[in-house]
């Protein structure tokens, strides 16, 4: 295999991966990292710096620095072809079923996931841009183990739109100049170089959904970006249009300012409710009870500081022109057992229905069957209109202390919280260890924020003296590993099958130092 000076390829070449790692693109690649990795760090230390501010005392605030840009009259840019009616997307990882799957799902856009939602295998990778090339040049079909054939149909598909890795992962396979690349570079460096001319060949563009982020910077980092990797091909300037998920407690302040630096590439923000949780414990967990959340399953979106961080979302979008698109319904529906469903999808319903009330323009779901139920609640408030940018919900008054008004979170603190947290961590780790991210837990999809709720839970409640409320139990660590012992028994197989997932577990919800991301970790035990 030929690849550029400073360039090493250290994953296996399987068949194929040459058409995805060409010295083309393998070049294209290491230009994006020699520009803009330096930046990458020096933003991640910003971060580091920040939390440390966190926790010895400080609060988030609205910039007053940036204060023009929040009062200012601007819009972004007009919404893009294939992403002005989005009122159902779906979620998912880019293997060929689910590609296959979500493509076909009636859903307007399928968010093709390379982040939570994949385990970064080598593999996966690599796989996984071969997919999304083959499903844009109408190719791709997969046959199960079990005979069943898939193949893209030839009605109307859901717009692709991709979302990379975060700024905080790196990719160990691909090295340039000795160093490992910027997992957010490299898939979308290989989805752009491969995928950009094709998609618009076909009347679409380049899409992207951006995660992790936590503050505007990093939204000119990735503007920055996007201005090289259009230029260097040849790519009209605001081709791309980019998604952001306003997943991280920081981040929920500075929104304008995120749409604002992203403005000529911007397909408006996100409401990333999972991991905007675990971002609230993360920042927060050294601070006692004001920050101290309840039962994982007690916070909904409609408790104070989730609600207010939905209507500004809202609010701030529309005023500038942009896509609101709120959250996850994880529920996996269960042909076993019609009560669980009936139950579930009720909730389903109730959740799209506020949304949809509440202004935003679409929502997410994780299972192809839940594409009609979330279809059907909005199609009520839009009609025919392809969205409700009309809405600029002047009514709405959000203040930093709304924001921050976690304490005002009802609910209790349960050993069966406690139980659930240490039981679905434990399996979406087993899980992820062998390459799925993506896994159905107790009828739910949980993929690597639910995770990063359930062990950053444990660690909070663990390292602030929590007393139980059904059992009076003090949380400790012997308390966290007898309960992780009763769980696995639970669990089909030997119970030797979880050690590994076990040991990282206990990594990342009981030391005294907390990990920023289970992922990290979890990555280096992957080949």
């Amino acid at each position: 295999m030929t690849v550029p000076a400073g360039v090493e390829v250290t994953g296996p070449m399987h068949p194929r991966y040459d058409e995805i790692l060409s010295p083309e693109a393998l070049a294209f690649l290491a230009d994006l990292h020699r520009a803009f990795d330096p930046r990458r760090r020096e933003l991640l230390a910003l971060r580091r710096q920040r939390e440390a501010e966190l926790a010895n005392g400080g609060l988030l605030d609205f910039l007053p620095g940036t204060r023009e840009i929040r009062e200012a009259d601007w819009r972004v840019a007009e919404p893009a072809p294939g992403l002005i009616d989005r009122r159902v997307e779906i979620t998912g990882p880019t293997d060929a079923k689910m590609t296959i799957n979500a493509l076909n799902s009636g859903a307007k856009v399928w968010l093709a996931d390379h982040e939570d939602a994949n385990t970064p295998l080598w593999e996966n990778v690599i796989s996984g841009q071969l997919n999304l090339r083959d499903a844009i040049d109408g190719k791709l079909a997969f046959t199960s183990p079990e005979g069943k054939h898939y193949a893209l149909h030839d009605g109307e598909l859901a717009t692709i739109v991709v979302r990379p890795r975060g700024w905080h992962l790196t990719e160990k396979h691909i090295l340039v100049d000795g160093e490992r690349t910027s997992g957010s570079l490299v898939d979308f460096g290989l989805y752009f170089f491969h995928c950009a001319r094709r998609q618009l060949d076909r009347g679409a563009g380049p899409y992207f959904y951006l995660p992790k982020m936590e503050s505007h910077l990093e939204a000119r980092l990735w503007n920055d970006v996007f201005l090289a990797a259009q230029e260097r091909l040849g790519i009209p300037r605001g081709t791309i249009r980019a998604t952001v998920l306003i997943e991280t407690f920081p981040a929920a302040f500075e929104m304008d300012e995120i749409l604002y630096e992203l403005r000529e590439h911007s397909a408006g923000l996100n409401a990333g409710r999972w991991d905007y949780m675990f971002s609230v414990i993360k920042k927060f967990r050294t601070r006692g009870a004001e920050f101290l959340l309840p039962d994982r399953n007690a916070v909904t979106m409609t408790v104070p500081f989730m609600r207010a961080y939905t209507e500004l979302l809202v609010r701030t979008c529309h005023r500038r022109g942009a896509h609101a698109i709120g959250g996850m319904a994880a529920f996996i529906p269960s042909r076993r057992d019609p009560q669980v469903n009936e139950t579930a999808l009720a909730k389903v319903r109730d959740d799209k229905t506020r949304e949809a009330g509440d202004g935003f323009d679409g929502s997410w779901v994780a299972h192809p069957d839940l594409v009609p139920i979330c279809r059907e609640v909005f199609d009520a408030v839009l009609g025919d209109r392809p969205n409700q940018l009309d809405r600029t919900r002047e009514d709405v008054r959000v203040v930093a202390a709304d924001l921050l008004s976690v304490g005002a979170t009802p609910g209790p603190h349960s050993e069966t919280g406690l139980r659930n947290a240490i039981s679905v961590g434990v399996q979406y780790l087993a899980s992820w260890l062998r390459g799925s991210g993506a896994v159905a837990i107790f009828n739910l999809m949980e993929d690597a924020a639910t995770a990063e709720i359930s062990r950053s839970q444990v660690w909070q409640w663990l390292h602030n003296d929590l007393t139980l409320d059904d059992t009076g139990a003090r949380v400790t660590r012997e308390l966290v590993e007898r309960i992780a012992d009763e769980e696995i028994a639970k669990l089909p197989g030997d119970p030797g099958d979880y050690a590994a997932a076990r040991a990282l577990f206990m990594e990342v919800a009981v030391a005294d130092d907390f990990v920023d991301f289970l992922t990290v970790p979890a990555y280096e035990r992957m080949p």
